[in-house]
This record gives structure tokens, C-alpha cells and sequence, in this order.
């Protein structure tokens, strides 16, 4: 196999939970992910001479081992010092620096593709052991689909698929950086946090309203006062129909859930037409199988 051509899913979070800061700087989550049918194209090529090669569509997207994808295959070369090297064409189309687990997405589909185009023989749970080297949520990026995470986010139980519908998804012309964000997240202020264990229940029963009417982010304390342009764009959402909008991740991104296709494509437009959000996408749910 001399060349893949592979799909790097963006994910949502459906609920987002901090529960405590641990001793060695990280922090216990507990959250619900959610990959969306929105992708990067990632094409891996192998090359005569060792080494690793990254091209990028976005000039300020790194093509080093800053990149995580570059990491991705760094760590697999190294590991069992493969004698060719590896080739990567990086298209980004998820937003950047946007709590999408584009990056992470893309390191997954790395990861996965070389360990198929070498013949490495690992599993998708010895990739994901891997994989948590690399960051937090590539774990999750290679499982997929509608799934509980907790710990820093390495600790995965699969749930019963997501119902069906139509996801907004919106991006305001700035960049937030999910080391500020956890640092400035004072979670002995935070009033209300998100009931994980109802959200669950709703995906358990199929109840699209049930999950919608429960979502919650528990980092919009920290990310909407410092850029109010988030809470103005999930306002948007709401007036146009979503039946709940939220912040996912660290931000910037929000993302509105519509059961009904009409209102989600009217809520695209407007969106694409205003000057809230700089890039807009309609788009659905990804689910496992």
C-alpha cells in the first residue's frame, strides 16, 4: 500500500463537566462527545528516505512536530523504526483552535492510517494508548461516535447512538486558547454545573429534546465573559430555531441542534450572512457503524 486517503471527524461536546484541578495540573472531567460528519482530508504517502513530511492548505497551520499529526507519525516511525518515511497532504476544513478536536482528529487518522499502510498489527486499543501521548482527546478520535468521557478524557465507555439531526455550526473570527481557558476556570464560583446523568439518559432513550434541553458547558464561565460574541451567536441559534446551542469544548465554536431541516438551512444562511460568525457549516451527526 503506497498511498491512504483518510477522513479526520470533527467531534462536538454534547455536555462538559470539570469536576476538580488533580495535584499534577490536569483536570477530571466528565463530558459527553459527539463526532459530527464534518472532516479534514488527510492523505499519507510513503516516501524512499525516512522521515516525516507534513504539507498544509493553511499557511499558519505548523508542518512540524508542533502539529499533532506530525507527532502522530513520528511516534510510530520511532517506535518500530521504519525504514521508509512517511508523507503527509493535511486539507483543513475543521475550524482551527476551535474546541472541535480538529487537531486531534487529524493525529488520529494518522495513526491509524500508518498503522494500516505498514502492516503494524496494533489494535484500536494499543493505537488509543498511544494516542493519549499525543493529547487528550485523540483517544476519543479513534472510538468515535456518541461517547462518555472521563478522567482527562482518556477514560471512554461507547453510548447508544446519538438520535439523528441537524447540527449549525458556528465560528467567530477569534482563537481560544484551551490553556487559558483551564487556567482561569475558578470552578469554587461556578453556580450550576451541567447534569451529565440526565444528558446520558436522554442518549439512552433516544430523546433528542431530552438531550437538547439539557446540554451545558461548564467552561462558558471562563470563555463567554472574555469573548461576548459567543453567547450573542448561541442567542442567534436559539431565535432561529435550535432547540438548545451551546459553546463547544474551550470554544470559540457554537454549535445548535435542529429537528427540523428547514429551520437548520435558514439558520445557516442567516448566519453565513452575518457578520457574527466568520465561518458558518450545516452539517449532521456521525455515529458509529
Amino acid at each position: 500500500m503506497y498511498e491512504m486517503r483518510l477522513r479526520a471527524l470533527a467531534k462536538i461536546n454534547l455536555g462538559l463537566d470539570v469536576l476538580r484541578r488533580r495535584d499534577d495540573g490536569y483536570h477530571e472531567v466528565r463530558m459527553i462527545m459527539q463526532t459530527l460528519k464534518m472532516y479534514d482530508k488527510i492523505t499519507i504517502r510513503k516516501m524512499k528516505e525516512p522521515g516525516i513530511q507534513l504539507k498544509s492548505n493553511l499557511f499558519y497551520v505548523p508542518e512540524n512536530e508542533s502539529n499533532l499529526a506530525y507527532r502522530a507519525a513520528k511516534m510510530l516511525a520511532d517506535e518500530f523504526q521504519l525504514a521508509q518515511g512517511i508523507f503527509i497532504d493535511l486539507q483543513k476544513f475543521i475550524p482551527v483552535a476551535a474546541g472541535m478536536a480538529g487537531g486531534s482528529s487529524d493525529a488520529a487518522a494518522v495513526l491509524y492510517g500508518v498503522n494500516r499502510m505498514f502492516q503494524l498489527n496494533l489494535s484500536k486499543r494499543q493505537l488509543m494508548e498511544r494516542g493519549v501521548k499525543i493529547g487528550a482527546d485523540v483517544p476519543y478520535c479513534i472510538m468515535r461516535g456518541t461517547v462518555l468521557a472521563e478522567g482527562i478524557g482518556e477514560k471512554l465507555t461507547p453510548l447508544p447512538p446519538m438520535p439523528s439531526c441537524k447540527v449549525v455550526v458556528a465560528k467567530p473570527q477569534i482563537s481560544v486558547s484551551t490553556k487559558f481557558v483551564y487556567e482561569n476556570l475558578k470552578l469554587g464560583e461556578v453556580a450550576a454545573h451541567p447534569d451529565i446523568d440526565i444528558l446520558l439518559a436522554g442518549i439512552r432513550e433516544g430523546d433528542l429534546h431530552k438531550v437538547a434541553a439539557n446540554m451545558g458547558n461548564v467552561l462558558e464561565t471562563v470563555t463567554i465573559p472574555h469573548y461576548p460574541v459567543i453567547a450573542q451567536i448561541r442567542e442567534e441559534m436559539m431565535r432561529l430555531g435550535a432547540l438548545n446551542a451551546m459553546m463547544s469544548g474551550s470554544g470559540p465554536t457554537v454549535f445548535g441542534l435542529f429537528d427540523d431541516d428547514e429551520l437548520a438551512e435558514q439558520a445557516y444562511s442567516e448566519l453565513r450572512e452575518g457578520s457574527l460568525a466568520r465561518q458558518v457549516y450545516l452539517t449532521g451527526i456521525f455515529n458509529r457503524g
